[in-house]
């Protein structure tokens, strides 16, 4: 009788996997099947590689063989896969360790590390690069005691970057965060101890250690089908240590995730929705919110949501932009009936025309629509008593009692102009939903006893956590009850394109000791990484709940070539270098290249320009791009949520990065003005961390203030 076996796959040995053909790789799929069902089977030849090792082989194929880890009686970990004529060859190349801080098996190969290290003589002059720590220190932090001899002898990025080709990812992790500056204590702080195991590890106890989330495996015959059928994307089945601990872990509250872009994010948020959903009991309703303000975002999470757990994990979660959720609340309550809505932004406009109708010259339009939207309808301000009480942070000049008087009957009589227009704004939508919804929760019957009323969701998650506006919020927090796993935010203040400021716990949601920062881009290279950090040189951040936010030990494992910042005289010489830039690049139609400008204009130019050249075109908007093949091009506005190989970053001028027309900012509303140019530097950020491989940026005239001087040096004309 045929006995089945637990036979997982570590992550480290996917890169072996890949490397094989496609009838290899299916192979190894249809061998992973066959031991699971019975290990041993004649066809298999399972045997022990070396009697002091717990290291088997078995039989993929003629010229194929797995090699295996043996945890305890049939489980089995598959830790590499090498030719018939390699597996029998110096098998003390292979170490395998419990590593003390992690918990998690780490298994390492140690000829590639020989062949390009070991026995190499230092010359007189070469420093090693981690000389100023100790052995103990670097094993504290969570190095692999079996590389520690081959960490001394690195004296150069080429040798670092060589060994970490082979090294487990936590020492990976703290090597180049040693590497790029960071001290004992930072690199403890955050790298080592938020990977640290939550219970006592005993280094020879495999057992415990292959079922810790630092052991990163996989075990679903699908998830291993996917991958052999290279279609396979790394998020959908793996996390790295960190990411996986925050997926997995029970709160008490309200958690928030912060980190910089291509840190992982949005996969965190999309693993922690289904694992949310994995927990639910059977039934066909929908306790899981997942939302995001972005309408593009709000489509692309639901497809990668798709393919991380198919129909039956979106049959059980919402998935909605936050203003839609609104609007569907004040539908529900036939709230807005044959309103039309428009964009806020067109707003001022219409305070002018009201203004002049009704001869009011005191306030200026600007400022008074300014406070409507940041302070009355940003913080879903329903009575005048709450109006002349609240705080205006970032509003800049002061206002007295009389003048918030005056302020409310204007903005009340404004509304009641826009009802006769049929006409409302997407921020008056979620003010309304956020009242709806909070009274929703408080009703009272006929005899004055309050009705329990069910919450719409048992779980929130939400994406870009740092866009969605104080009403959004107040809405958010009405829809589920405060407890365990109620609320999961992810987001980067430093990503904030949108004018929305907030302190979560002054609206019922609260963080304290539940928020957590992710540092290790998966997304850019180090260069351009460097590039898009130092633009934001001199700019304060909130973190949502008060405090501020930095981007302190955020990093990147790639390499790649320098971001590339050139000047030209005029906008027709800088057009020029856009149109050079695309053809060195093989004007690639295959959506992988975008240009990026700042405003709609230099879109509809840039457009004319490239198709002028016979390079096709295809716009991004408010959906995400059109589709077809072309060169993707938008304004920074709609890079949000997207990435590219290539990118080129057009008209990073003066009076364009930043905008020109936030300057009568400067003396009348100062703290406007550096909130206006905070965003605006935000966006270039955002732009530039779009791209992955490669990054031109060019300017015209004068470049922008927050492009540093060392940045214009490297112009190459």
């Amino acid at each position: 009788m045929s006995t089945g076996a637990t036979l997982r796959t570590l992550v480290s040995a996917e890169k072996e996997i890949m490397r094989l053909s496609r009838t290899d790789k299916g192979a190894v799929y249809e061998f992973q099947h066959k031991f699971r069902h019975n290990p041993n089977s004649p066809g298999l030849h399972l045997k022990q590689l070396k009697s002091d090792l717990k290291l088997w082989s078995a039989r993929v194929s003629a010229d194929i063989r797995a090699i295996l880890l043996h945890i305890v009686d049939q489980d089995y970990l598959l830790i590499d896969v090498k030719s018939r004529q390699e597996v029998y060859d110096d098998l003390d190349r292979y170490s395998y360790k419990v590593n003390r801080i992690t918990g998690g098996i780490e298994v390492i190969d140690l000829q590639p590390v020989g062949d390009s290290i070991i026995g190499r003589l230092l010359p007189p002059e070469a420093e090693p690069l981690f000389k100023a720590f100790t052995d103990t220190q670097l094993l504290e932090l969570g190095v692999a005691e079996s590389l520690l001899a081959h960490v001394r002898t690195v004296t150069n990025d080429e040798e670092l970057l060589s060994l970490l080709e082979v090294a487990p990812q936590l020492t990976t992790d703290v090597l180049l965060a040693l590497y790029d500056g960071g001290s004992y204590d930072q690199v403890r702080a955050q790298v080592t101890e938020p990977v640290r195991a939550e219970d006592q590890v005993d280094p020879d106890d495999l057992v415990a250690a292959v079922s810790r989330p630092a052991t990163q495996v996989t075990s679903d015959d699908e998830a291993l089908q996917t991958m052999l059928g290279e279609s396979f994307d790394r998020w959908q089945v793996f996390l790295h240590p960190t990411q996986r601990r925050l997926v997995e872990r029970s709160t008490t509250g309200a958690t928030r995730v912060g980190g910089g872009p291509g840190t992982g994010k949005t996969i965190v948020a999309l693993h922690r929705t289904a694992h949310l959903a994995a927990t639910l009991e059977p039934g066909v309703d929908k306790p899981i919110l997942l939302t995001t303000f972005n309408r593009n975002l709000a489509a692309d999470l639901r497809s990668r949501l798709a393919a991380l757990g198919g129909q039956a994990l979106l049959s059980r979660v919402d998935i909605v932009n936050v203003d839609k959720l609104a609007h569907r609340v004040v539908v529900e309550n036939n709230v807005g009936s044959g309103r039309q809505l428009i964009d806020d932004s067109r707003m001022a406009k219409r305070w002018r025309t009201f203004l002049a109708e009704i001869g009011q010259t005191k306030w200026d339009a600007e400022f008074l629509n300014a406070e409507w939207i940041q302070v009355i309808l940003g913080q879903a301000l329903t009575s005048r008593g709450d109006y002349l009480k609240t705080r205006r942070p970032a509003r800049g000049r002061p206002i007295s009692r009389e003048e918030r008087e005056d302020i409310w009957w204007l903005v009340e009589r404004f509304t009641t102009w826009l009802d006769s227009q049929a006409v409302w704004t997407w921020r008056q939508v979620a003010a309304e939903a956020a009242r709806l919804e909070t009274e929703r929760g408080e009703r009272i019957d006929d005899a004055g006893v309050e009705v329990t009323v069910r919450h719409r969701y048992r779980h929130i998650v939400v994406d870009e956590a740092q866009d969605l506006s104080a009403a959004h919020w107040k809405m958010l927090r009405a829809m589920a009850a405060v407890g365990p796993d109620d609320m999961f935010l992810v987001g980067d203040a430093h990503q904030r394109i949108y004018d929305n400021h907030v302190t979560l716990s002054n609206l019922g949601i609260d963080v304290r000791g539940r928020s957590a920062r992710l540092t290790l881009s998966y997304r850019t290279t180090r260069e351009i990484l460097a590039a898009a950090l130092e633009m934001m040189t001199g700019e304060v951040y909130d973190d949502l709940d008060g405090g501020a936010d930095d981007l302190a030990g955020y990093r990147s494992l790639l390499r790649g070539g320098r971001p590339s910042f050139q000047g030209a005289s005029t906008w027709e010489q800088e057009k020029a270098k856009i149109v050079a830039q695309l053809r060195a690049w093989g004007n690639p139609v295959d959506g992988s290249v975008a240009v990026c400008v700042p405003t709609r204009d230099l879109v509809a130019e840039v457009t004319a320009t490239l198709r002028d050249v016979g390079v096709p075109v295809v716009e991004i908007g408010p959906d995400g791009p059109d589709g077809g093949a072309g060169v993707h091009l938008g304004t920074m506005h709609r890079f949000k949520g997207l990435e590219y190989q290539r990118m080129i970053i057009a008209g990073v001028c003066d009076g364009l990065v930043p905008r020109q027309t936030i300057n009568h900012f400067r003396d009348a509303e100062p703290k406007r003005y550096q909130r206006e140019r905070a965003r605006d530097r935000s966006l270039l950020f955002v732009a530039a961390t779009r791209a992955r491989d490669e990054l031109a940026v060019f300017w015209h005239g004068t470049p922008s203030p927050f492009l540093t001087h060392r940045l214009v040096q490297q112009q190459a004309g």
